[in-house]
């Protein structure tokens, strides 16, 4: 077993090795900087003088906590995963997703920091790369997701974790939990981003219907058929196809549904020739699909090549520190081209105490009907529904063995907060870790 030396006796890196450090790391576009192992910064290079610093580098002998999160203690002592403590205990790489304070106020970071190790194989220094989340923000926001709790951070890291990857993503959770602007940010944050972004709503659509919309048709294939057209799978070539609500295909179409991942072919309705598809896969539900399997309803062979990534999206409800933020996002959105719109301060404590079962689709809603008789453009308690909170919320959706899994590898909080996130108590949470011989 490796001995880590107390913190007073641990080598400190010598200045010419420091300087060697920021010379390498000059070559590099994203930020990086250079701890010792008491949480001090030594150097930076001008990717993080320009997106954090300051010319002043006022920084530099700083803990970085204190820099990065204004905090007056390390990271794991005020709550959150500390990067340098699990890389000192593993003496390995560790990435996590935290929020900074930047010039331009708090921001989405993904901080991967790898350990320097002396000629007696002790950490003498940390090397911390910090890049830039570009597909949610931690202010009010006129587009794309907004969110800091930690439930939402959560679901963010997987989100940076699968997108850059070829691997289908399956995003569950309650209705309303914004799984197609989930769905966009994988999409956005890929090497497909600048390919299409295809929707399909499989929810309505009978069988010959989805059938035609998702391969399309030829010319006189069916009666109304009078010209040949190209289906959503033609569309997303070089792209994504975004496959919401998949809980609602019929059972005779997820076998195609099935080929068509497996092989990559297809054929137009009518049609003989075999056509090859280019896309990546997102899928979308908010049904509980182990249980369909279990009923019949839903095929477990398309299932388990549909959900490599699951990623569990929170309801709102475990997300109030968020409903400040949506709420001026929803505003801002709401001001482009009219009125500047606000909320009262008991107006928006009223809110954080709702029980929202439509989730963040129902707080847009409310916000929206409110916005009516604000015609001083300040929105008001009187003007909110009377009584949401007494709605009970939904039950959440049952959360699989890999989301499980998933979810327990990359929660940096207690067993306790991550039962809260899953929404069940931390018993239940035990007996399912249990089941599935994660304890």
């Amino acid at each position: 077993m490796t001995t880590t030396l107390p913190s007073r006796e641990r080598a400190l890196p010598r200045p010419d090795q420091v300087q060697s450090l920021v010379s390498f790391l000059e070559h590099e576009s994203q930020p990086m900087i250079v701890l010792d192992p008491h949480y001090n910064i030594l150097a930076a290079n001008t990717a993080y003088q320009r997106q954090f610093g300051g010319a002043d580098k006022a920084y530099i002998g700083q803990k970085c906590y204190r820099v990065s999160h204004q905090y007056d203690v390390p990271c794991d002592q005020a709550g959150e995963h500390c990067p340098m403590k699990k890389a000192q205990e593993m003496r390995s790489p560790d990435k996590v997703l935290h929020i900074h304070h930047t010039p331009r106020g708090p921001e989405h970071v993904e901080v991967e920091l790898r350990p320097i190790f002396d000629e007696h194989g002790e950490i003498s220094a940390y090397v911390e790369r910090l890049s830039m989340v570009r597909s949610a923000s931690a202010r009010p926001s006129n587009e794309g997701l907004v969110g800091c709790s930690p439930a939402f951070n959560l679901a963010l890291a997987q989100l940076q974790r699968v997108a850059p990857s070829m691997l289908p993503v399956l995003l569950l959770g309650e209705s309303g939990t914004g799984k197609e602007l989930f769905a966009r940010a994988v999409h956005e944050t890929s090497e497909r981003a600048t390919g299409p972004f295809v929707v399909v709503d499989c929810s309505g659509l009978t069988e010959t219907l989805f059938e035609s919309e998702l391969f399309g048709h030829e010319k006189g294939a069916f009666t109304g058929a009078v010209t040949r057209k190209p289906g959503l799978v033609d569309t997303a070539q070089g792209g994504t196809l975004f496959l919401d609500e998949i809980g609602d295909v019929p059972l005779a179409m997820q076998v195609k549904l099935l080929r068509l991942i497996e092989s990559g072919t297809y054929r137009r309705v009518g049609g003989v020739e075999t056509l090859h598809a280019n896309f990546r896969l997102i899928a979308a539900t908010h049904k509980p699909l182990e249980r369909m399997m279990e009923s019949g309803e839903f095929r477990p062979d398309l299932y388990y090549r549909i959900s490599a990534f699951p990623i569990l999206l929170p309801p709102l409800r475990n997300r109030v520190e968020d409903i400040g933020l949506l709420v001026n996002s929803f505003l801002q959105r709401a001001a482009v081209g009219k009125r500047r719109l606000t909320i009262e301060a008991d107006a928006l404590a009223r809110l954080q105490r709702f029980a929202w079962p439509g989730n963040v689709r129902e707080l847009r809603n409310v916000l929206e009907r409110a916005s009516l008789f604000a015609d001083d453009g300040v929105i008001r308690a009187a003007y909110l529904p009377q009584a949401p909170c007494a709605v009970a919320p939904q039950a959440p959706s049952r959360v699989d063995g890999n989301t499980l899994a998933q979810a327990l590898a990359t929660f940096k909080g207690t067993r306790g907060e991550l039962a809260r996130h899953l929404g069940m108590s931390e018993r239940t949470l035990y007996r399912r870790l249990k089941e599935q011989g994660l304890v």
